[in-house]
């Protein structure tokens, strides 16, 4: 596994679900990871659980819909640890994005979209990049999504947020490398989370067998898929990686879309009484 030991790393909605894979594996491989959740009482679990395992960790409740959450998050791993070495955007739930399309999102909810899954990561990633200077470098891992490389209907606010990620990605990595920080973003297919699968596999295992028929690993992704990509990307192993858009699917964006949706044609006329978890 890549080394990140003697590294600080920040987290945000590391405290369940992807999040919680990733400071998990940021811990393992020698990190000392700051939690930042807006749910502090599972993001202190979270931390625990580190600790419980040698690891080094600590939490700090965190909105990142709010500025001055974000900077606190900064100054707290400073104040804790002395720099900052790596960020992980991560923090949005994506069901909250599954809202419709153009004529179905309000203003309002457009506007609170966009700055939970765009503006929290310009603005961690302002407060962040000058402390990573200060010690000669870093790097910054966003979490976009499959969705932000193919679009998904009546998600207008989701897939145009992950999309405009991979591009803010870009951009920031043009920019800062000459400085020695870099950017980079993965791209996570479906991740069969606690919550996930609580609410929507427990009691549909035939609608999860279908999800994994359609990744040519045949099988969904885990928590810690996730977090290994990016204790990867932040490691001195990805030191001539920038910029980049990793897709972390078990291969569901490679396949060509016609033969992909006989093969779905296929799958449920043999496997009848199929339910579906969504239908758009």
């Amino acid at each position: 596994m890549s080394d990140l030991t003697g590294k600080v790393a920040i987290v945000t909605g590391g405290a369940q679900g992807i999040g919680a894979g990733i400071s998990d594996r940021m811990a393992v491989a020698g990190a000392k990871v700051l939690v930042a959740d807006l749910d502090l009482e599972t993001a202190n679990e979270t931390v625990d659980a580190i600790l419980e395992t040698g690891g080094i960790a600590s939490a700090i409740k965190t909105d990142v819909n709010s500025y001055q959450d974000l900077r606190s998050m900064v100054d707290e791993a400073q104040s804790l640890w002395g720099t900052v070495d790596v960020l992980v955007n991560n923090a949005y739930n994506a069901a909250d994005g599954q809202q419709g399309g153009a004529l179905e999102v309000t203003e309002e909810r457009w506007e609170r979209d966009m700055h939970a899954l765009v503006t929290s990561v310009y603005a961690g990633s302002k407060y962040a990049i000058p402390v990573m200077a200060e010690s000669g470098g870093g790097s910054i891992v966003n979490i976009s999504s499959v969705h932000g490389m193919l679009m998904a209907r009546k998600a207008l606010t989701y897939e145009t947020g992950k999309a405009a990620v991979i591009a803010m990605t870009r951009q920031m990595a043009v920019d800062y490398g000459e400085i020695g920080i870099r950017v980079n973003a993965i791209c996570p297919g479906h991740i069969v989370t606690k919550r996930i699968y609580e609410s929507i596999w427990r009691e549909n295992p035939k609608g999860l067998k279908f999800f994994e028929d359609q990744y040519p690993v045949r099988r969904t992704g885990v928590p810690k898929d996730i977090g290994n990509a990016a204790v990867f990307l932040s490691s001195d192993e990805a030191s001539f990686i920038t910029g980049h858009a990793l897709p972390v699917d078990g291969g569901l964006t490679i396949q060509l879309q016609e033969n992909f949706g006989v093969q779905q044609v296929n799958y449920a006329s043999d496997n009848p009484g199929l339910e579906m978890p969504y239908r758009r």
